[in-house]
């Protein structure tokens, strides 16, 4: 099949099978995917009894020629999509050439790209020393894209092109007032696990029978922060002192089957923004990797007959911080045009609704001076946004974070509760955060006497916490 790996790993034994011709090279056919849980567990990289992910997927030089890591996304204009990619070099060419045919010679247009690296570490004051410097990642702007159609692109970069065919193509947004019915996937808390991969094989293979509009990832996106095989050599046994920025570079190669074919969109997680959580990459790493609307964490865009919010947790929505004063005058625009946009989505990390005891409900955080990387204080959660969800009549309310799935009845403040989703009067919220990361059982740790699930809510409709996966 197209877009599925060249090479394959068998995890039990024996020799790799050839899927494609090794002449026909693309960096994302690298990547050994494992196939089955079942690989997993008898090599002992997953325990299923207790959720763990798989052991993070090999490191790989990310420096190639060509053009990898190609991801698309959409603009506040459904006539636009981004592109980005990365290369080991930069040359003055760097091109998307895009139309409505699949051959070069008919692609009549052209975007030029700007281009960025960047580096993250330090050198000399600390004992771990770390420093990365990224390939280039060059940005293009694709305009006047016709409502709904499928546009063919070919990437020239680097003195190479990316290969002809449905593998580099999307359809353009189908613009406001549109009666297509929107397919997304969401999704969260993904990293570079064993299981990580198993769920991007999942969504490739959803994507071979449906066509999706976009993706939604809520947050915690490569973990970074977290990948620590060299850990104890310098004095840390949970996680390296700089996030390992090798892990984007292979999180993104992971990913671009589905990322360089559907609009990707993210928002950030505490792993993203968070200091400590993040390992001091504090928001500069998410904005050099990733082109959102507005100012990339709290941002929208229209999708057909939905408009979707991406809201930033790790942040104040008190009612006089900035981000509450832009979600109240958008939502109030958008209701203003109900006939265009019937459906109001927003998406977010950290969820207002939850009956995990570990990360329990989002109530912000109040300045702590004994923490290691002091963050500013974050008011508002979840008060005053939920009084903006139930002003405004919002639909659905998407959420990561809590590695689960979890779905609410329609709510408001934790009792007004309707157990039909028939005419729903009030949000709705769904929490998809079992993307890869080590999912949160419902069982007993001895350790701490604690459950790590409270009794079930009378707002919960469903949850599991038993497989890995994502929700359409």
């Amino acid at each position: 099949k197209q877009g599925y790996p060249r090479r394959v790993a068998i995890p039990a034994g024996g020799d790799e099978m050839e899927l494609r011709s090794s002449d026909d090279h693309d960096p994302v056919t690298d990547i050994h995917y494992h196939w089955t849980m079942d690989d997993w567990i008898r090599e002992k990289k997953v325990n299923a009894s207790r959720g763990k992910c798989g052991d993070e997927i090999d490191l790989m030089d990310q420096l190639y020629p060509q053009p990898t890591q190609v991801r698309l996304a959409f603009t506040r204009d459904p006539s636009e999509m981004t592109i980005t990619w990365t290369t080991k070099d930069h040359h003055e060419k760097n091109v998307v050439r895009y139309g409505l045919s699949p051959e070069v010679a008919m692609m009549n247009f052209v975007s030029y790209s700007i281009s960025h690296r960047y580096t993250f570490g330090n050198y000399t004051e600390d004992p771990c020393p770390y420093s990365y410097t990224s390939g280039f990642i060059h940005e293009a702007l694709l305009i006047n894209l016709l409502p709904g159609k499928r546009y063919y692109y070919q990437i020239e970069s680097n003195g190479r092109n990316t290969t002809l065919g449905s593998n580099y193509s999307f359809v353009a947004n189908p613009g406001p007032g549109s009666d297509v019915p929107i397919k997304v996937i969401h999704i969260g808390d993904v990293g570079i696990f064993g299981t990580s991969v198993m769920v991007t094989k999942q969504i490739m293979d959803r994507m071979d029978t449906n066509d999706f509009h976009s993706v939604i990832h809520c947050g915690d996106i490569s973990y970074a922060n977290y990948y620590s095989p060299d850990a104890e050599l310098c004095g840390e046994n949970i996680r390296q002192r700089w996030a390992k920025q090798e892990v984007w570079d292979t999180w993104g190669v992971m990913v671009e089957p589905v990322t360089r074919s559907v609009p990707y969109m993210v928002t950030p997680g505490n792993h993203e923004l968070d200091m400590w959580d993040s390992t001091r990459e504090n928001n500069t790493i998410y904005s050099k990797r990733f082109i959102m609307p507005g100012n990339e964490r709290y941002y929208s865009f229209g999708l057909g007959m939905v408009h979707f919010l991406s809201v930033s947790t790790d942040e104040s929505i008190d009612v006089n911080s900035t981000q509450h004063v832009w979600l109240d005058r958008t939502l109030t625009y958008l209701n203003q045009n109900r006939d265009k946009w019937p459906w109001i989505v927003t998406f977010q990390h950290r969820p207002i609704y939850n009956s995990n005891s570990k990360h329990k409900i989002w109530k912000g955080r109040v300045f702590n001076t004994s923490s290691r990387y002091p963050n500013p204080e974050i008011r508002g959660w979840p008060k005053d946004y939920n009084d903006l969800l139930l002003k405004h009549k919002v639909d659905l309310v998407l959420n990561g974070h809590v590695h689960h799935y979890e779905r609410t009845w329609p709510v408001r403040d934790n009792v007004t509760v309707s157990t039909s989703y028939d005419n729903a009067k009030d949000p709705i919220h769904i929490t998809c955060g079992h993307g890869g990361k080590s999912l949160y059982m419902l069982e007993k740790d001895y350790e701490t006497n604690r459950y790590d699930h409270m009794d079930k809510p009378v707002y919960v409709s469903d949850r599991n916490n038993t497989v890995w996966g994502h929700c359409e």
